[in-house]
């Protein structure tokens, strides 16, 4: 599992480390020490110096975390370009992406350990119930794919097939939700991608329809797609059930 492990590294050698496991992305990549953390973007923050653990995964996202809480005090979600360089006797990271522009950076002051670890794909994750009770809590609870959601019509039927959900969103554009219990393919891609065009045949010149692909998670391939064709996907980790909706309580995605 591990792929290689550097204890106190000097900067040059971080640096290095760095380059070459994140160039791979085919390993998860940790440093844990004392660091200072920039951003530049939508908007600007400083994180001031402190002990921080800095995670770069396989799909190059990225996120540093606190010695405490459960989520991460920064993050990018999509970086197109990972690069560590040596400036003034410390290993910099720079994680940029051009889509919003936006640039976070990390200092590392005096860098602990950090770890190169090979992990298996993990087994699918599969949403408790069937697709059927899946669709049934999520028309009553649309805000749990996107706030402001409001379903109009469920299994409707188009020339491509029956569309799972089809709502609006709080814009008033007309919506397509495919929804999957398990990992979401190409084959889920194609088929919201013909969904999407039905409705689009259905509407005056002109009309947006948007297309969302809600499930637990999706392979890398079929997101590629998913981005390329102008879809969205829209993670559904766990859905409230009927009884805890019907009682009046606020749905959680952890009920």
């Amino acid at each position: 599992m591990i792929r290689e492990q550097l204890t106190l590294p000097a900067p040059e050698a971080l640096a290095a480390f760095l380059n070459r496991h994140t160039r791979t992305r085919d390993c998860l990549v940790q440093v844990a020490g004392l660091a200072e953390v920039t951003y530049r973007g939508r908007a600007a923050s400083t994180a001031d110096v402190g002990t921080y653990l800095v995670l770069v995964k396989q799909d190059g996202s990225l996120q540093i975390h606190h010695p405490t809480g459960i989520k991460p005090m920064n993050w990018q979600p999509k970086t197109d370009e990972l690069l560590a360089r040596v400036d003034e006797d410390v290993c910099m990271l720079l994680a940029s992406r051009r889509s919003p522009l936006e640039l976070v950076q990390v200092v590392f002051l005096l860098p602990q350990v950090a770890l190169a670890l090979e992990l298996q794909e993990a087994g699918a994750f599969v949403l408790s119930g069937s697709e059927a009770q899946m669709q049934e809590t999520l028309a009553r609870t649309p805000e749990l794919i996107e706030p402001g959601l409001r379903v109009l019509d469920r299994e409707l039927l188009v020339e491509s097939g029956g569309i799972d959900l089809y709502a609006q969103d709080g814009q008033g554009r007309f919506v397509v939700v495919e929804l999957k219990r398990a990992r979401a393919t190409q084959h889920a891609v194609s088929q919201l991608g013909r969904y999407v065009r039905s409705v689009q045949g259905t509407l005056p010149v002109g009309a947006v329809v948007r297309g969302i692909l809600a499930a637990p998670s999706i392979t890398g391939p079929a997101r590629v797609e998913l981005e390329r064709r102008g879809l969205e996907f829209r993670e559904i980790s766990a859905i409230p059930t009927l009884a805890t909706h019907r009682e009046g309580t606020q749905p959680s995605l952890f009920d």
